[in-house]
């Protein structure tokens, strides 16, 4: 097995604690239908920045900024890819990127 990233662009921010505990229960399930693959179940992430060559600051988080993280276990790439479907983030109109993690 190999170690994939996932990064989690776009989705929304929940409007209310219903709404909120309704998308956390939607995470927790796919977190559970996966089972031992998760390896860091991640977390949600804020406004991120982004620094250039130059050293110039855009407080924006750039042009597809993130969400949010996972680290899962996958034979492949294929398998990685695999595994996110069923992914929250998706239904809410986000994306998925998926990185393997080189062992160093």
């Amino acid at each position: 097995m190999a170690k994939f990233l996932f990064v989690y662009h776009g989705g929304a921010i929940p409007q209310s604690q219903e709404e909120g505990a309704t998308v956390m229960k939607a995470w927790m399930d796919w977190f559970a239908a996966l089972g031992a693959a998760v390896v860091d179940g991640g977390a949600p992430v804020g406004t991120s920045q982004t620094v250039a060559a130059n050293g110039a600051v855009s407080n924006d988080g750039g042009a597809n900024p993130v969400s949010g993280y996972s680290v899962f276990d996958a034979k492949d790439a294929a398998d990685a890819a695999r595994i996110t479907k069923g992914c929250p983030i998706l239904a809410a109109g986000g994306s998925v990127e998926v990185a393997p993690i080189i062992e160093m």
